[in-house]
């Protein structure tokens, strides 16, 4: 096949970062390989039949594409031990080849730039059981209290490919997508967007589809199955009105309709800081799960089983995360960051994780008030390892850091003290959810949006807090009225203002080099001397 003896080449040397190293399917996974490189996905069909008594699933996924240039051999992802039965162009059967878990097709016909193409992807197979769904993901077989069948997909970072083919990286995003799923008549699904007919079928099956208007990533796609019933309700809100719908277990109405209440005043919070909710057109789901939770777009997974804080804990350890349910808020900050806003490659997840986290710093802003709020995201941070860089290696599908969310969340928090001026904060996130509206990006978009609207480059404080483990010390020390300071971190020449306290009407900016600069300092006694405990950083007194 054209394009791969080059790939192999090229691509099969171990990366390594630290003691973590890569191999070829890593790489077929994570990068814009030569064979996804001239398609761009604009729809997906997926009909899937879902069986609870094999746990199986089955079924096709017909792929809508634009060709961006001429080319015979496309890469579709499906992870074993599923399996593609057959591959389908303008009615002719396509020859498909393997290289672990992906499959590359040959075209039987030449494919013009320009052109908008179909092909029908045939596969089943037992999708790959979750062991400890978010985090290490696949398909939940459970059962609810009444040990009926309540099944879910779980698969981001894994990826979609765990259970469905396509195109599986983060950088494409269909258009629009139907998702139609095919269950014992006995039970509900309940996917992504707007459900758009049931159909009854002859074998004792009923097929659920779902109509997703909006573009969307690939591990939000989502499979619910379970005894649901579905309590409607509407918001109103900077788009107009928002249908809101909570498909819950049968025996869980009551619970679920008193405890949901916190989505409109959150959605009301939200909107006030990121801009109007990004998918109007496909409404607000909250959907009972059987595990912890996920943001599947639009419809997301809620497995805190009606409690306060992150499985009945606080993460903050200051009180504040017991005052609302950590899942609800979280979950749907990421429609925001990371669903809306997607990173092309996993490596960037920070952009969903760590706008996120803070999300749930600005919710206790809303209800609770500034001092809430600082405490909070102070409090997270004794859950921040400085284990690893934030930023994992790119294209190799590679995560980074879990520090992206404690850690990432106050670097946020850095650069809002530097700006002084919330409003002029509120403004930049509304600018990026404006900016990058649907699209998938890149730190380095990210990094120059915000640095422009800052007015200050800040790509030293993200090289320090998203690159390397540590943090910046602050060393100061005393020479009569005067304050010295520098800097000492792993950026060279790093120079981020940080507030401080130089007289007793409070903190002021100064700003440090990594060369020893001073202040004249007014306090009246040298002992009241402090940093502003919003920015997370070290300080030391030295002589």
């Amino acid at each position: 096949m054209r394009g791969i003896p080059m790939l192999c080449m090229a691509l099969m040397a171990t990366l390594t970062a630290g003691a973590q190293q890569f191999s070829r399917a890593d790489t077929l996974r994570g990068t814009i390989t030569p064979q996804r490189a001239w398609w761009d996905v604009t729809n997906y069909d997926l009909h899937v039949q879902v069986n609870p008594d094999d746990s199986t699933f089955s079924g096709f996924n017909t792929i809508t594409y634009k060709v961006l240039k001429p080319d015979s051999v496309m890469q579709i992802d499906l992870q074993a031990p599923m399996v593609i039965d057959s591959v389908v162009q303008d009615k002719k059967s396509l020859p498909v080849t393997r290289d672990g878990n992906a499959w590359f097709i040959r075209m039987a016909a030449p494919q013009a730039k320009d052109k908008s193409k179909k092909i029908t992807v045939f596969y089943s197979g037992k999708p790959r059981k979750a062991a400890k769904a978010p985090w290490d993901g696949g398909v939940v077989w459970a059962k609810d209290e009444k040990g009926r069948p309540w099944i879910a997909t779980a698969c981001q970072g894994l990826g979609a490919s765990i259970w469905w083919p396509n195109k599986d990286t983060q950088s494409d995003e269909p258009e629009d997508m139907t998702i139609s799923v095919t269950v014992p008549s006995d039970l509900t699904d309940v996917s992504n967007g707007r459900l758009k007919k049931t159909i009854d079928n002859p074998d004792g099956t009923k097929t659920f589809v779902w109509y997703v208007s909006n573009p969307i990533n690939n591990y939000d796609v989502a499979v619910n199955i379970g005894n649901y019933i579905e309590m409607k309700d509407t918001y109103s809100g900077e788009g107009g009105k928002l249908d809101l719908g909570f498909w819950v277990l049968d025996y869980n109405e009551d619970k679920a309709r008193e405890h949901f209440k916190v989505v409109k005043p959150m959605l009301k919070c939200f909107e006030y800081w990121f801009g109007k909710y990004p998918f109007y057109k496909d409404s607000y789901k909250l959907i009972e799960a059987p595990f912890l939770g996920m943001e599947h777009q639009s419809g997301v997974a809620y497995g805190n089983k009606y409690q306060m804080g992150y499985s009945g804990r606080d993460l903050s350890g200051t009180g504040w995360g017991l005052k609302w349910d950590f899942l609800i808020i979280h979950e749907s900050g990421h429609e925001w960051f990371g669903n809306s806003i997607t990173s092309k490659d996993l490596a960037d997840m920070w952009i969903h994780e760590s706008f996120t986290n803070y999300s749930e710093t600005l919710y206790t802003e809303c209800q609770y008030g500034r001092k809430a709020a600082d405490e909070y995201v102070q409090g997270i941070r004794k859950n921040i390892l400085n284990d690893k860089p934030i930023i994992a290696p790119y294209g190799v599908n590679a995560e980074g850091s879990g520090d992206m969310y404690y850690k990432g969340a106050n670097m946020l928090h850095n650069i809002r003290q530097i700006m002084e001026n919330d409003e002029a904060f509120r403004q930049l996130l509304r600018g990026l959810n404006k900016t990058f509206y649907h699209q998938t990006v890149t730190t380095r978009d990210i990094e120059d949006y915000m640095s422009q609207v800052v007015g200050m480059n800040l790509d030293k404080v993200f090289d320090q807090y998203l690159r390397h483990t540590t943090i910046p010390t602050l060393e100061y020390r005393f020479n009569g009225q005067q304050l010295q300071y520098r800097w000492v971190s792993d950026v060279k020449d790093f120079n981020m203002p940080v507030k401080v306290k130089l007289s007793d009407n409070g903190y002021k900016l100064i700003y440090p080099g990594t060369l020893w600069r001073s202040s004249n300092i007014t306090l009246t006694d040298l002992k009241n001397f402090e940093v502003d405990k919003n920015f997370y950083i070290n300080s030391k007194q030295v002589k």
